[in-house]
């Protein structure tokens, strides 16, 4: 059962590997561009075949039908810094011509009443397979730093606590996404300020490395 398994997700494990190449190789045009990079990491999963199981039994999703209807088998994030570096990500990729956005979801502007902050786009991706060109759904979720501090510790409490939060706990939650999101509204009022100290450290950096090839080297071994 888990080798079928392994061949039906490969094409996933595809999938994810290519968009993270190419995430990546847009912020290496921004950096050689020399300008403000609106992300600032990505990583990416499949999600483990007794996830996909749980999940298409709590909505009924045939399995002759995942591919088409259940979205994050495949799902990236992007980390950026700033809020405004969310809408900058999302313009970009709407404008791709190798990828098509299907659904979005503004849970930036718009939180979840437990105080969950992201943009989630589900675009429609094609990969080309030994038996054939396929067309599958990916789900990609693009946060602050701040956002996805707090969302990976609700996603640890959700964990312990099945989704049935003690009163207590829910408060303090949505107080603690509030805070998060005033940090980052504050890190946007000086972001002119925080990207030229950005501009003038990077730039001190290339010049050290350029006199210094080993840590030049070293720094491309490690860059993402």
């Amino acid at each position: 059962m888990e080798k079928n398994w392994e061949s039906i997700l490969a094409p996933y494990e595809q999938v994810v590997t290519e968009l993270k190449v190419k995430l990546r190789g847009i912020r290496k045009e921004f950096r050689d561009k020399n300008e403000h990079i609106p992300i600032e990491f990505v990583t990416g999963r499949v999600k483990p075949f007794d996830s996909i199981l749980a999940k298409s039994k709590l909505r009924n999703i045939p399995f002759d039908r995942l591919e088409s209807e259940m979205s994050d088998i495949a799902g990236l994030r992007i980390m950026c810094q700033f809020v405004e570096d969310i809408y900058e990500v999302v313009k970009i990729l709407r404008s791709r011509k190798d990828m098509k956005v299907i659904v979005e979801r503004d849970y930036v502007t718009n939180s979840k009443q437990s105080g969950y902050r992201s943009y989630h786009l589900v675009i429609e991706y094609p990969i080309q397979l030994v038996d054939g060109p396929r067309n599958l759904l990916v789900e990609i979720q693009i946060r602050t730093l701040a956002m996805n501090f707090w969302a990976t510790i609700e996603h640890s409490l959700n964990y312990k606590y099945q989704g049935d939060f003690p009163e207590e706990i829910s408060n303090r939650l949505i107080r603690a996404a509030e805070a998060a999101y005033r940090l980052d509204e504050e890190m946007s009022s000086i972001r002119e300020e925080i990207q030229e100290a950005q501009h003038l450290f990077s730039h001190g950096k290339r010049v050290e490395h350029a006199v210094n090839p080993r840590e030049k080297a070293r720094k491309e071994m490690y860059d993402d």
